[in-house]
């Protein structure tokens, strides 16, 4: 009896399922159908885009080929232009030549009508124009003589100053051979000094190497110390006699060639140090050279002056 209840509800549920997947199947086929024709809808509308697609490049392609030979024709047109005004300019000077020919010829007319004319016054006038150039001839010669005599000045000049140059160079020379000579004597009296050094030292070993003392040695001893000091002495004389002739030499030497140098600036040249600073000094010292001597050049003349 069990068996009998339970089998009619199973057939039950199982015409239920079996209903309801007719229902999804029919659903699903329905929902294919629709995708479908969605996809079909979806190919024409391609189709439709690509044509499109394909018609606007090839209008594109048109318009890229057209502003190429609009771009060609502009750039003939400027060639031709360009051709064009330079003709122009060529034709205009080309005028402007020919004006100026124009001109020049009517010139060299009026030239050639007043040379005619002042030939023709030439045979006329010769005689009053010997009596010019004889003064013009005369006037010359003066200027001549007068240059002649200038020109001789000035090698006079040059002659005074080539003497005073070689009076320097001589100077010079002089002074290289007293300096040598001098440089000669201090290494002699370098010498000296050390012999008399030596001398001394021997003295003073001789003097505690010897343990008796003789009869008068005492006197001995004071004559030589005296002698010593006598002879140094005179030898220090000599070295400052000779310190100050050196001296005296190089102070004239110096004076001499400080009146040589005032001499060749006030008639010479007198911008040799305005010429050689800027070759010697750097900008750097010249600004400052020129920021310390603007107050000792510039005159003050403010205070003169009537108000």
């Amino acid at each position: 009896m069990e068996d009998v209840g339970q089998n009619p509800l199973d057939d039950v549920k199982n015409i239920f399922f079996a209903s309801s997947l007719e229902a999804v199947k029919q659903n699903l086929d329905c929902l294919n159908s629709d995708l479908e024709k969605d996809l079909q809808k979806l190919d024409m509308e391609n189709q439709v885009l690509l044509r499109k697609i394909k018609e606007k490049e090839e209008t594109i392609s048109s318009l890229e080929r057209k502003l190429a030979l609009s771009l060609e024709e502009a750039k003939e047109e400027e060639e031709l232009n360009y051709v064009i005004d330079e003709q122009e300019e060529s034709l205009r000077e080309l005028e402007l030549e020919t004006a100026k020919l124009e001109k020049s010829n009517a010139i060299l007319s009026r030239n050639v009508v007043e040379v005619q004319k002042k030939i023709s016054g030439l045979f006329t006038n010769i005689g009053l124009e010997e009596e010019t150039t004889k003064q013009i001839l005369e006037e010359m010669k003066a200027r001549l003589q007068k240059s002649t005599e200038s020109c001789a000045k000035q090698e006079e000049e040059l002659a005074k100053i080539e003497s005073d140059y070689q009076s320097v160079s001589d100077l010079c020379k002089d002074q290289v051979y007293y300096i040598k000579k001098y440089q000669e004597v201090l290494r002699k009296m370098k010498e000296e000094k050390e012999t008399l050094l030596l001398e001394k030292q021997i003295s003073k070993a001789q003097d505690d190497s010897s343990q008796t003392v003789k009869p008068g040695s005492i006197l001995a001893d004071t004559t030589q110390r005296n002698m010593e000091r006598t002879t140094i002495k005179k030898q220090e004389r000599r070295c400052w006699y000779k310190y100050f002739q050196y001296l005296t030499f190089m102070v004239l030497v110096f004076i001499r060639l400080l009146a040589y140098v005032i001499f060749h600036l006030q008639y010479i040249n007198p911008d040799l140090l305005v010429d050689v600073l800027p070759l010697v000094l750097s900008r750097g010292t010249l600004e400052s050279l020129r920021k310390v001597s603007h107050p000792f050049l510039t005159l003050a003349v403010e205070e003169a002056l009537p108000h």
